[in-house]
């Protein structure tokens, strides 16, 4: 499960509870905005967090691609 820093969490929970009581007219205690948010980053977390993977490896491997190709130039031929 992903850890996160104390103010992050209570920052989240407000969020979390803000939300559910606007759009779900459902008003949450400290206890269920707690247990839901840990099913969120259970179930959820490691998805998103999989996916940022996938997105930081497309999004570098043309540039180490580049890198390779410079060093292969590098390389020296015996003579």
């Amino acid at each position: 499960m992903i850890t996160l820093e104390p103010a992050q969490r209570q920052a989240l929970l407000r969020q979390l509870s803000h939300y559910c009581e606007e759009e779900l007219d459902r008003e949450l205690g400290q206890f269920e905005a707690e247990f839901l948010l840990d099913f969120i980053l259970k179930t959820l977390g490691p998805v998103l967090y999989n996916q940022g993977l996938y997105d930081a490896q497309a999004l570098l491997q043309p540039r180490l691609e580049l890198v390779l190709e410079s060093l292969h130039e590098l390389e020296k031929v015996p003579e």
